[in-house]
């Protein structure tokens, strides 16, 4: 696949990350009970991203936690032994509010198997939706409470976010 547009450089994911986190504070009077959960492979690195950026804002650590829902998905074959979706998850989350941080928002599935690990690990007050990038086109009834960028696709396109903590460099593209 080519790259067919540059859709946010560095310098746009770190305004996008500061805006996110501003929004998470504001709309929640604060960061008190927040927990932080990034879906593997780049949400992990963005919710750490957010988790700084709110500490620097705030003065408070938040509690971030990476989610491997690879066991949860509905497009692969099931392993009867299913791995520990939430590493180092001992963490109560019970009347906390999650905020699930993902890169790219799609078709919805990803989100949902996100939720299942999540309320295997306990009953959180609500979970809240957090994404780099919104490319519409979803399959399930599922919308993010705050998003960097919203980027209508095609279905033949692909974005592509890259992190330095993951790809060494920092930008969104879209490739056809």
């Amino acid at each position: 696949m080519k790259i067919k547009a540059l859709i946010m450089d560095e310098k746009a994911i770190e305004r996008a990350v500061f805006r996110i986190a501003h929004e998470i504070i504001e709309r929640n009077k604060g960061v008190e009970n927040i927990v932080l959960i990034g879906v593997k492979t780049r949400g992990w690195p963005l919710s750490l991203r957010l988790a700084k950026k709110i500490e620097e804002i705030e003065g408070t650590k938040v509690a971030v936690f990476p989610l491997d829902i690879t066991y949860y998905r509905d497009d692969v074959e099931k392993d009867t032994r299913a791995p520990l979706a939430v590493e180092s998850f001992d963490y109560d989350i019970k009347d906390k509010t999650v905020v699930l941080v993902d890169d790219v928002l799609y078709t919805g599935r990803t989100v949902r198997a996100a939720l299942d690990a999540i309320v295997d690990q306990g009953r959180p007050k609500n979970v809240k939706l957090a994404v780099l990038i919104d490319r519409g086109h979803r399959e399930l009834p599922i919308r993010a409470d705050f998003i960097g960028k919203n980027v209508p696709t095609s279905k033949a396109e692909r974005i592509s976010v890259q992190l330095s903590e993951t790809d060494n460099k920092n930008q969104v593209v879209i490739k056809e």
